[in-house]
C-alpha cells in the first residue's frame, strides 16, 4: 500500500496534534491510518498484537467490543509495559498496583493484556471469549479471571470503587510505613471511558476523591467522543478539564494514541502528591478500521470478517487468528520483573519485622484476610435500645478488635451511628482516620466501599436510611457477584421512623435487597442479635453483609452467647409451647411485637410457636432438617414484618405486613392504623386456625 495516501498518513502519524486536529474536522476513517509494522517499533508491535488478539476474539465468539480495544490499545499497553507494577504469577500480591478497566465493555483489552504479560490466562481462553465455563467472560469479573481486581460493565462503577482502593491504599500506607519503610505503596490505575463520566456515581467519586486528595489514583480516560447512538456532542458537551480542575484534580490532555505522550503523561501523574490525576486521552474508536474507525459501528458488534482482514492489514498484522510472535510475548512477559518485585518486598518487609514486630504481626494477619481478633468482649445490654443504637455499641468494640475496620456515612453518622469513637475522621490531613465523611454521595459510598474491602487489609462499613439503600443497590449487587464482603447498615428500618412520611418509610426495600443472589440481608430483633450480625459480618469472607436496624426501642428478647446464639442459623425458635398450634414467625420489630400477640393467644388457650428470623439469606443455607423442624409444615405460620409481604409466602401460609406506601404520624400512630398491634396479629393467628 504506497501512494498519496500512504504518504499523508505517515504525516499525521508524525504530528499528533495535527491527527488530533484531523479527528476532530473529519471524523476519521480508516484510509488514513494505516500503519506499516517494517517502521513500526517493537512497543507498536506489542500494541498491535494487543489489537489483533482483541478483535480476533470478539470475531470468533461473533460477540463484543472491538472498538475500545483498538483505540485504547496505546495507553493501555504502554501502561501495562513501563508502568504498572505487578505479579502475574502471584496476582495477590499485596504490594501491587491495582488496575480496573471501569470500561468493562472492552473486555478484551484487558484479557490480551493479562495473557501477554504472564498471567495464567492461556491463548484457549482467549479463544474461548464469551463462552460457558471460559475465564473470559463477557465483561470482567474478579473470581473468575486472575488479575481483574473487580467485575466492571455498569458505567462508573470502576472509578467510584477505584477511590476506595485508593483510600485504602493510603490508610494503610498511614498506620504500618515508618521511616525508611515505604512498605505499603503502590498506584490505583484505571481506564475509563465517555459514558463513565457521564454516570451520575462518576461525578459523586470524582468530587470525593479531590476532596481527599488521593494522589496515588490516576485515570486514564478514553475520550474517543463515540456512544452506541452516536457523537457524544448528543448529550455530552461539557468541559471535562475544566470540571475537574474545579473538583481538584492534576488534569492533563493528551493524544492518546501516542504512546510517548501517555508515557510522559503518566510520569508526571505519578509525581503528583496532593491531588488525584485524570489524563483526558483523545482516541479514535476502532482504530485501524478503514470503514468503522471512529464511529460507533465499531463500538458493540464484531468488525466481520471483510473488516476484520481489513483492520489486520491496515495495522499490519499477518491475517492468522491470535497471532503473536516470540519477540512480543518476551517483550511483554513481566513474570520475571514481577517476581523479583515481590521478592525485593518481601526482603524489606523481613527487615521491618525485625524493627516492627508487632505491626509486621498485624499486616501478616490482615494479609491473610483475618481483619477480627480472634476474641472480642461483646457489650451487655439490659434495658430496651433501638438496634441502632446496639449497633453503635457493637461497632465500638468490633472496632478495637479489628484495626483497620473503617467506617462512614453519607452524612448522617449521627443518625446512623457509625462514626468510630476511639478513631479520628479521615480527611486528606489525617489518611490515617477510620471514620469516613462521604458527604451526601449514597451512590459513590457504597462503591468505595467495595474498593476499600476489595483491595485488601481493610473492611469497609457505611451507613444510610434502608429508603436510600436505592440509591445504593448497584453497588450492593455488584458486591454480592465480586463475593465482596463490604458491610452495609441501614437504619431506619419501616414505618417506625414516623413523622418523615412514605418518601422516607421503606416499603418493599427488603423484598428487593433478599432477592439478591449471595447479599446476606439481617434484620436483628434486639440487641444481641445486633453482635451476632457484626460478628457474621466482620467473619464473612465472600459474602456482603447488609444490616438493618430501628429508630424504636426494644426489649431484649434473645441469648447474650454471641458466640453460640441460634441467630447464626439465620432463624430459630425463641420460645414456644408444647404441640403448637401456630407458629408466629417474625424479623427484628415485629419480633416484640409477635411476643405480646403471643400472650394473647395463650391467654385464650392456643399453643404458639415464636420464630425470629434474623436472616432468611442464612437460614436457606441450613440444611433441610433444620429448615424443617423451625417451620415445619404441619403448624400454619404467620409471618409478620413492616414491610411488603412480597417472598413471606416461602415461609408462611398468612402474613401481617404492608402493600402500600405509609403515612407522616407518630410511629405508634402507624402501627395502630397498619395493623402492626398485638390484638390485629393475634385475630390474623386466630384465622388461621378456623
Amino acid at each position: 500500500m504506497d501512494g498519496p495516501i500512504h504518504r499523508f498518513g505517515s504525516l499525521v502519524r508524525q504530528w499528533p496534534a495535527f491527527r488530533c486536529a484531523l479527528v476532530e474536522l473529519m471524523g476519521w476513517r480508516g484510509t488514513f491510518i494505516y500503519v506499516s509494522t517494517a517502521a513500526a517499533s517493537l512497543d507498536q508491535l506489542c500494541i498491535n498484537v494487543v489489537r489483533g488478539l482483541s478483535i480476533d476474539a470478539v470475531q470468533k465468539a461473533n460477540s463484543g467490543h472491538p472498538g475500545l480495544p483498538l483505540g485504547a490499545a496505546p495507553m493501555a499497553t504502554t501502561l501495562w509495559m513501563r508502568h504498572l507494577r505487578h505479579s502475574p504469577k502471584n496476582p495477590k500480591f499485596f504490594n501491587r498496583d491495582r488496575f480496573i478497566l471501569s470500561a468493562g465493555h472492552g473486555s478484551m483489552l484487558l484479557y490480551s493484556l493479562l495473557h501477554l504479560t504472564g498471567y495464567n490466562l492461556p491463548l484457549s481462553e482467549l479463544q474461548n471469549f464469551r463462552q460457558w465455563g471460559s475465564k473470559t467472560p463477557g465483561h470482567p469479573e474478579n473470581f473468575m479471571t486472575p488479575g481483574v481486581e473487580m467485575a466492571t460493565g455498569p458505567l462508573g462503577q470502576g472509578i467510584a470503587t477505584s477511590v476506595g482502593m485508593a483510600i485504602a491504599e493510603r490508610f494503610l500506607a498511614a498506620k504500618f510505613n515508618r521511616p525508611n519503610h515505604e512498605l505499603i505503596s503502590h498506584f490505583t490505575y484505571v481506564i475509563c471511558s465517555d459514558g463513565d463520566l457521564m454516570e451520575g456515581i462518576g461525578q459523586e467519586a470524582a468530587s470525593l476523591a479531590g476532596h481527599l486528595g488521593l494522589g496515588k489514583l490516576i485515570w486514564l480516560y478514553d475520550s474517543n467522543h463515540i456512544t452506541i447512538d452516536g457523537s457524544t456532542d448528543l448529550a455530552y458537551t461539557e468541559n471535562v478539564a475544566d470540571k475537574f480542575t474545579a473538583l481538584h484534580w492534576h488534569v492533563q490532555s493528551i493524544d492518546g494514541m501516542d504512546p510517548e505522550a501517555v508515557d510522559q503523561a503518566l510520569i508526571a501523574a505519578k509525581a503528583e502528591k496532593e491531588r488525584p490525576s485524570i489524563i483526558i486521552a483523545r482516541t479514535i474508536i476502532g482504530f485501524g478500521s478503514p470503514n468503522k474507525a471512529g464511529s460507533q459501528k465499531s463500538h458493540g458488534s464484531p468488525l466481520g470478517p471483510e473488516e476484520l482482514a481489513l483492520t489486520k492489514e491496515a495495522l499490519g498484522l499477518p491475517l492468522e487468528s491470535f497471532w503473536v510472535p516470540d519477540h512480543v510475548r518476551e517483550a511483554m512477559n513481566a513474570s520475571e520483573a514481577g517476581g523479583k518485585l515481590e521478592t525485593d518486598w518481601t526482603t524489606h518487609f523481613a527487615a521491618y519485622k525485625s524493627e516492627y514486630p508487632d505491626e509486621a504481626a498485624l499486616l501478616d494477619r490482615l494479609i491473610a484476610g483475618e481483619l477480627l481478633a480472634e476474641s472480642v468482649t461483646w457489650p451487655e445490654f439490659s434495658a430496651p435500645i433501638a438496634t441502632r443504637k446496639s449497633s453503635e455499641a457493637v461497632l465500638q468494640t468490633v472496632a478495637k478488635a479489628a484495626p483497620t475496620l473503617i467506617s462512614g456515612s453519607a452524612d448522617l453518622s449521627e443518625s446512623v451511628f457509625t462514626d468510630i469513637h476511639c478513631d479520628s475522621r479521615q480527611q486528606a490531613s489525617n489518611p490515617a482516620g477510620r471514620t469516613m465523611c462521604y458527604g451526601v454521595r449514597e451512590h459513590a459510598m457504597a462503591a468505595a466501599m467495595n474498593g476499600i474491602t476489595l483491595h485488601g487489609g481493610c473492611r469497609a462499613v457505611g451507613g444510610t436510611f434502608l429508603i436510600f439503600s436505592d440509591y445504593c443497590k448497584p453497588s450492593i449487587r455488584l458486591a454480592a457477584l465480586m463475593q465482596c464482603p463490604t458491610i452495609f447498615l441501614f437504619s431506619h428500618d419501616s414505618i417506625g421512623l414516623g413523622e418523615d412520611g412514605p418518601t422516607h418509610q421503606p416499603i418493599e426495600q427488603l423484598a428487593g435487597l433478599r432477592a439478591i443472589p449471595n447479599l446476606n440481608v439481617m434484620r436483628p430483633c434486639d440487641a444481641n442479635e445486633s453482635s451476632v450480625a457484626w460478628l457474621l459480618a466482620m467473619r464473612s469472607r465472600e459474602t456482603p453483609s447488609l444490616m438493618v436496624t430501628t429508630r424504636q426501642n426494644l426489649p431484649i428478647l434473645t441469648s447474650s452467647d454471641i458466640e453460640n446464639h441460634p441467630a447464626h442459623r439465620g432463624a430459630y425458635i425463641l420460645n414456644e409451647d408444647a404441640d403448637p398450634q401456630v407458629c408466629l414467625l417474625a424479623t427484628g420489630s415485629e419480633v416484640s411485637l409477635a411476643v405480646a400477640a403471643s400472650e394473647k393467644l395463650r391467654a385464650e388457650g392456643v399453643r404458639v410457636r415464636i420464630v425470629s428470623m434474623m436472616s432468611t439469606f442464612l437460614f436457606d443455607h441450613q440444611e433441610a432438617s433444620y429448615r424443617e423442624s423451625v417451620l415445619p409444615k404441619s403448624i400454619p405460620t404467620l409471618s409478620i414484618e413492616a414491610a411488603s409481604t412480597f417472598g413471606w409466602a416461602k415461609y408462611s401460609q398468612a402474613q401481617v405486613g404492608i402493600d402500600h406506601f405509609g403515612a407522616s404520624a407518630p410511629a405508634s400512630r402507624l402501627f395502630e392504623e397498619f395493623g402492626f398491634t398485638p390484638e390485629n396479629v393475634a385475630a390474623q393467628a386466630r384465622a388461621l386456625l378456623e
